[in-house]
């Protein structure tokens, strides 16, 4: 996907319209990229790298969407910090 390979060409300096911040989350880094009707949630972790946490296709779902996919990416990004914190001995 065209939208994947430019967030990772270029990292967190990436803005709208094809990334937008999320609001409503307990997450200030939760981003979204945002490819037509498909959405991927996703945040930078304290290693500067990007960590996709949700995607799908919200046609038709506008709002139901977002209810749903933020509070699990909420539970994934901290699952995977947690995994990524042990592996690394701490954070950065």
């Amino acid at each position: 996907m065209q939208a994947l390979d430019l967030l990772a060409e270029t990292g967190p300096g990436l803005g709208r319209p094809l990334v937008d911040t999320i609001h409503g989350t307990s997450l200030s880094n939760l981003k979204e990229l945002r490819p037509g009707t498909v959405r991927i949630l996703f945040a930078f972790d304290p290693w500067r790298s990007s960590v996709l946490l949700v995607a799908g296709d919200k046609a038709g779902r506008w709002n139901q969407w977002y209810a749903e996919a933020i509070p699990l990416a909420e539970q994934r990004y901290e699952a995977y910090l947690k995994e990524r914190g042990e592996e690394e001995g701490g954070t950065p």
